[in-house]
C-alpha cells in the first residue's frame, strides 16, 4: 500500500507547486497595485547611488555627428549640463526626442550612444533630430555600468564640477523638463 501512495503524493506536490507559485506572484502583484493606488509605488524610482557624487571615470570616443567626451570634460564645467544615454534600437528614446530637442535649446545636452552600432546611432540622430551638443559612443556599455544605468533612456543633470545632481530612468517629457529639470538647472546656475 505504501508504494501506491508515493506516486499519488508526488503527483499532488507537482500539481500544487505551480498553484503556490501563482499565488505568491498574485499577492506580489496585488501589493504593487495597492501601492500604486496609494501613490507609494513608482516604477521609475530606482536606487540611484550616484546622486551627489562625482561622475565616474570614463573616456568615450566620438559618435558621429559629434565628438566624444570624458569625465574630466564634465568635471571642468562651470555650468550644468544634461547627460542622456540613448540607443537607436530604443523605442522610448524615439518618444523622448522632441522633449530633448526642446531641452537642448535651454541647457546643453550631451548624449551617450549605449551599446549601439555607430552607423545606426548616426542614422537615428539624422532621422529623429539631434539635441546633443556632444555625443560619445559607449559601444560595450561599460561606462554605463559605472554610471549605474539599468537601460535606456536614462538622463542625468550634472552640476558644476561634474557632480551628479539628478537621475531619471524613464523617457523625458515636457512636464518633467519644466517641473523638475529646468528649476534644478536654474538653482545650480545661481
Amino acid at each position: 500500500m505504501m508504494a501506491e501512495d508515493t506516486p499519488r503524493t508526488r503527483r499532488r506536490v507537482l500539481m500544487a507547486a505551480p498553484l503556490a507559485g501563482a499565488a505568491v506572484l498574485g499577492v506580489g502583484f496585488w501589493k504593487m497595485l495597492g501601492g500604486m493606488e496609494q501613490g507609494s509605488f513608482d516604477p521609475h524610482n530606482i536606487n540611484a547611488p550616484v546622486l551627489n557624487r562625482p561622475v565616474p571615470d570614463f573616456v568615450l570616443p566620438d559618435q558621429a555627428p559629434g565628438r566624444g567626451f570624458s569625465a574630466s570634460d564634465l568635471r571642468e564645467l562651470r555650468t550644468p549640463v544634461i547627460v542622456n544615454f540613448f540607443a537607436s534600437w530604443c523605442i522610448p528614446c524615439i518618444a523622448e526626442m522632441p522633449a530633448l530637442i526642446g531641452l537642448g535649446r535651454q541647457v546643453p545636452v550631451w548624449g551617450i550612444a549605449y551599446k549601439d552600432k555607430p552607423a545606426n546611432a548616426a542614422g537615428f540622430l539624422a532621422h529623429a533630430g539631434n539635441p546633443y551638443a556632444r555625443i560619445a559612443a559607449d559601444g560595450d556599455g561599460l561606462a554605463a555600468l559605472d554610471w549605474g544605468i539599468s537601460g535606456v533612456p536614462e538622463t542625468f543633470v550634472i552640476g558644476p564640477g561634474g557632480i551628479i545632481r539628478w537621475h531619471n530612468a524613464a523617457p523625458l517629457n515636457d512636464d518633467l523638463i519644466h517641473g523638475t529639470i529646468l528649476p534644478l538647472v536654474e538653482r545650480l546656475t545661481s
